[in-house]
């Protein structure tokens, strides 16, 4: 049987589910709108790559699990007609849901109209989909492609889930993507569409400055990470401390293979200070 398969979402939509992982992806709002929602929008995009306007550095966006691109592709449309210089660095351990999703373009709208690109960016590692983006392939181990891209400004966080695959949400991974933020010395903005306390758990003991993020689909808030607390519009603050206190679920993911429980008191304590600062 092939590893993925065409689903029907209850907007009419269609989406790609993955047999192997048991998850479907952007099973919300579909891939269009969530990517919208969850990335687009709440980045400020447009207004920040905007930022780059004649000064000939890109804004750099970190595109973390391509999966079918239906996160990339959104941004390519936002950006059309930007005229500023943006690269999209996508990270993937294996294109083959990609290459579905170009098979069914027809049945996936978004992918309908850039079948060209995605075709050159899977045959030539690179692409440049509309004036001004550059598009690059990062096929294989996130942490030995990482350090390949240059510091990003922006970064979409989308693997499988948590549960699925605990590595990429883990506090290494969160850790080495906060220490390239300081090679640009640039502010970057993480989302991603978990509401996880573990995950906000880990992003904060990582570095990084968390909060509640924008809802999307039938979640009514997900996570948004920054560089600077300055930022965020909603950081996590010491009531949602309590919350963690509390939880039986708010161990930081450290481990490939992750077991849920209560968070420790050293990691307890760091978080205070976290917070509190």
């Amino acid at each position: 049987m092939p590893n993925y398969e065409l689903v029907q979402l209850k907007s009419g939509q269609h989406s790609i589910r993955s047999r192997a992982h048991g998850e479907t992806m952007h099973i919300g709002s579909g891939p269009r709108t969530e990517a919208f929602e969850l990335h687009i929008r709440q980045q400020r995009l447009i207004e920040r790559a905007g930022v780059n306007r004649g000064s000939g550095s890109p804004f750099v966006i970190w595109d973390v699990g391509l999966g079918p691109a239906g996160n990339a592709l959104a941004a390519i449309e936002a950006l059309s007609g930007i005229d500023a210089p943006v690269e999209i660095h996508s990270f993937d351990i294996s294109t083959e849901v990609l290459e579905f999703a170009l098979n069914h373009a027809e049945a996936l709208d978004y992918v309908s109209g850039w079948e060209a690109p995605i075709r050159t960016l899977l045959d030539c590692g690179t692409a440049c989909p509309i004036p001004d983006v550059f598009w690059r392939l990062h096929r294989g181990d996130f942490h030995e492609e990482m350090v390949k891209a240059p510091a990003p400004q922006a970064i979409f966080h989308d693997p499988y889930s948590p549960a699925r695959n605990p590595e990429m949400w883990s506090l290494e991974v969160f850790e080495r993507m906060r220490a390239r933020c300081f090679d640009g010395d640039t502010s970057c903005l993480l989302t991603n569409y978990t509401r996880s306390t573990a995950v906000r758990v880990t992003l904060a003991l990582a570095g990084w400055h968390a909060g509640i993020g924008a809802p999307t689909g039938d979640k009514d808030q997900t996570t948004i990470a920054a560089t600077s607390r300055e930022l965020l519009e909603r950081p996590l603050d010491r009531a949602w401390l309590s919350r963690v206190r509390n939880s039986t679920n708010a161990a930081p993911f450290r481990n490939r293979a992750y077991a849920p429980g209560p968070i420790s008191e050293a990691d307890f304590a760091a978080l205070q200070t976290i917070i509190a600062g």
